[in-house]
């Protein structure tokens, strides 16, 4: 991608700036991974001490707040491709948030802890969106032949 014509944030635009996209790839992986470690975690501490046990994990949390952030600040750089991101990340938060609540309600009742399949699916969406952004160099000459 060009270099952002407007510098909101000075020093940051130029360190960050070109490479947005490639940083919010990194964090939608992240995401996923930490996603992976924070299930495993509840249905360990399900298992051990029942719904009280049941916490968010802070490595988690900072994937998800640090997703959130970068999403937004590519949105000073970029506004349709960062509104777009932000939308879906946002969306990925909520989910996340209704998700853990869902687990405490299962290690309540003492039912299996499932996987968080919503935020499973919102984590595919965004990362597919953020492929598509940072990864667009790829597939751009079979797409300005077709279009």
């Amino acid at each position: 991608m060009a270099a952002p014509s407007v510098t909101l944030f000075g020093p940051l635009d130029t360190v960050l700036g070109g490479q947005i996209e490639y940083v919010l790839l990194a964090l939608a992986v992240v995401n996923i991974g930490t996603r992976a470690y924070q299930h495993r975690k509840h249905v360990k501490q399900a298992d051990e001490g029942g719904a009280e046990a049941v916490s968010r994990s802070p490595l988690h949390v900072a994937s998800n707040l640090a997703l959130v952030l970068a999403a937004f600040y590519y949105t000073t750089l970029h506004y349709h491709g960062g509104m777009v991101a932000s939308a879906l990340v946002v969306g990925l938060f909520l989910t996340d948030f209704f998700e853990f609540e869902s687990r405490k309600v299962e290690a309540r009742r003492g039912i299996p802890i499932e996987r968080p399949k919503g935020a499973i699916a919102a984590s595919i969406l965004a990362l597919m969106y953020v492929s598509y952004q940072s990864l667009f160099f790829l597939i751009k000459p079979i797409w300005s032949a077709i279009i």
